[in-house]
């Protein structure tokens, strides 16, 4: 069967540990373009932190989609059209707000328009590989987001969001995650999507449900999907994809659904499985 979509998980997936998409993996992502298949980032990240790597790869040239806020939003690549939008309420967000302040050490994370907002701007650093790792900045830097402090997020949002953001040192979120997400467990979609992450969308969004949604109403079948991820978040889109590829640096639980393991993401392992299911463009 002929590969025609590829779809991508981003961070620890498509770019490798200094955050860029290698000249290998670009130059493989370009060919299976150029051979027609189209190309799909799904991330938790929101539109905005992933609108320069698909400029980068050409997606706005050759249909490309973005899966933004694991599964909350898809948007065409070209038109900028919204294809699908799946957002938290504004009681459902309130709520899951309110309830974080039990938790002295953890901050929630949200972001409209232009800005991402926190309580304290401050109040930045986890530990995180044995160090101290200024998290607001990594993910405000990613999404392209300014800062903006509000004394209580649960008063201040009046409109709905398509995740809450929380982050602590990893250690933190393990011990406290049950709790965290104990009043919304059967009301919303909670998971961690990354070791110092653990977030909250509406019930049932996940990256499949997003793909599902947008790529069969266009005719293209799951036997010709490809899906690359490492974390948690990527189970659903990878047990989904026809092959569904885990890289070598993906966690445990991942591998081993996975339809096969490739090389790290510091190794070029998207271009590597593109060659192997996609000899034709070698």
């Amino acid at each position: 069967m002929t590969i025609k979509v590829i779809i991508m998980d981003v961070d620890g997936t498509l770019t490798n540990s200094q955050k860029v998409v290698t000249p290998e993996t670009k130059e493989a992502l370009l060919k299976a373009q150029d051979a027609g298949a189209i190309l799909i980032l799904a991330s938790g990240r929101p539109t905005s932190g992933l609108r320069d790597l698909s400029k980068e790869l050409q997606m706005d040239k050759h249909n490309g989609l973005l899966v933004c806020y694991n599964g909350a939003k898809v948007v065409d690549c070209q038109s900028e059209e919204v294809l699908f939008n799946q957002a938290l309420s504004i009681e459902e967000a309130k709520a899951v707000l309110e309830h974080m302040k039990k938790f002295d050490r953890v901050r929630p994370m949200i972001d409209h328009g232009e800005y991402m907002y926190v309580t304290n701007v401050y109040d930045n650093i986890i530990q995180f590989n044995g160090g101290p790792f200024n998290v607001m900045e990594y993910e405000s830097r990613g999404g392209k987001y300014k800062l903006c402090e509000v004394d209580d997020l649960a008063a201040f949002v009046d409109f709905p969001l398509n995740k809450i953001l929380t982050t602590s040192d990893p250690e933190y979120l393990q011990e406290h995650y049950k709790e965290m997400q104990a009043p919304f467990i059967d009301t919303l979609s909670c998971m961690f999507t990354g070791p110092f992450y653990f977030e909250f969308t509406a019930k049932g969004i996940d990256k499949a449900k997003a793909l599902d949604i947008v790529l069969k109403p266009m005719g293209y079948k799951q036997e010709e999907m490809m899906a690359f991820g490492d974390g948690h978040n990527d189970t659903s889109m990878v047990k989904y994809a026809g092959i569904g590829v885990a890289m070598a640096n993906a966690v445990e639980d991942l591998k081993a659904i996975a339809d096969d393991v490739t090389l790290s993401n510091d190794e070029d392992g998207i271009a590597k499985s593109i060659y192997k299911y996609m000899p034709e463009i070698k």
